[in-house]
Formats: C-alpha cells, structure tokens, sequence
C-alpha cells in the first residue's frame, strides 16, 4: 500500500501536471474552435440534467450517484488516453481540440464539481444541515403557585454560507498542482502566441 501511494502521489503531484502544462502551453488559445467547446457544454448541461431529474424522480438515483455519475460520464482523462489516439487517427489539428476541451475542463467543470462537491460535503444538496442542540432550563410556576423547572431542546439549525463554500473550494483548487498547471500553461500560451 505504501508503494501504491507514493506511486499515485508522484503521478499526481509530478508527473500529470507537467503533462498538462506541456500539452496546455503549446496550445494556440487565439485559434481555438469555439463551436467545439460550445457543444461539449451544451452535452455536459443535457447530462447534469438528466442526472437530476433521475436523482429527484427515480427511487434509486441520488444526488451523490448523479455527481459521481457526471464526472465518470464527461470529466475524462483525455490528455493521457487521448491525446496518442487523435494523434495517430486524426493528426496534429484534432490533438488541439482535445487539450482545448481538457482546458476549458480543468478550468470550468473541474472547478464547478469541487464546488458541488463540497456543497455535498456540508449536506446541503440533501437538506440536512448541521443541527446543534441546546439546553435551555425555563422557569415557570404551576397552576398551584409552585416553580417548576423544565428542560427544553432547542434545536439551531447552521447552513453554511455560500462564501464559506467558496473559501473551500479555493483552497483545495491552491492545493491541487494540476490547477496551477493548467492555469499557467494557458497564460504562456495567450503570452507566447500573441508575442
């Protein structure tokens, strides 16, 4: 297990992230099929809805699976299966189509799935917010002149804020090195192709 992890650390922290730089900085962003990227949103808006609609109307979808669901069904791997695919069927012009939609995905949809997710992890997309309980002891006096003293629950419910969910995914975008990646491969490429 050990091995495994440090495999999948160095994969993760090293070696994916020089591949997305490299593949995102030699991208010409002046140049780039914007009917192409237009249609992979519009399919990625079809399946979150057919994902939420089976998540509100089927008695065994949820909104868990429906997340799951979508970043199995459009968020892939395309820089490392697909780039060597397109490449060797299509040539070097389909290779720039599949890094344009791996950008368009790292910067857009892998950030609006952090985003759900940590709305998920708070429980909000379930309407089961963090409840606290609290002891509150009432003085009152009894039809006979006596004072009693009751317990009773008050159950505050917390929801948290919508900058509070920002905040998180902030900061797990500053701690995934893939973002970095990314973020500076498409600034040398707007720099390099413009100068």
């Amino acid at each position: 297990p050990e091995q495994c992890g440090a495999i999948n650390r160095f994969v993760c922290f090293f070696t994916l992230p020089l591949i997305t730089f490299e593949f995102t900085a030699h991208v010409d962003p002046y140049k780039w099929n914007y009917r192409f990227i237009g249609a992979d949103a519009i399919s990625k808006v079809i399946i979150v809805v057919v994902l939420v609609l089976w998540g509100k109307c089927s008695s065994k979808g949820s909104y868990s699976w429906s997340i799951t669901s979508f970043s199995l069904c459009t968020l892939t791997n395309s820089l490392v299966v697909g780039v060597p695919l397109i490449r060797a069927m299509y040539g070097s012009s389909a290779v720039d189509l599949v890094v344009q939609s791996s950008v368009v995905q790292a910067i857009i949809w892998l950030t609006i799935l952090l985003f759900v997710l940590e709305f998920r992890r708070t429980g909000s997309i379930d309407i089961v917010s963090s409840s606290t309980s609290v002891d509150t002891r009432v003085q009152s006096v009894d039809p006979q002149g006596k004072d009693v003293e009751a317990m009773e629950e008050i159950t505050i419910s917390t929801r948290p804020s919508f900058w509070y969910l920002m905040k998180a995914v902030w900061v797990k975008l500053g701690m995934n090195p893939n973002s970095y990646a990314v973020f500076i491969g498409i600034a040398w490429a707007f720099i390099a192709n413009r100068y």
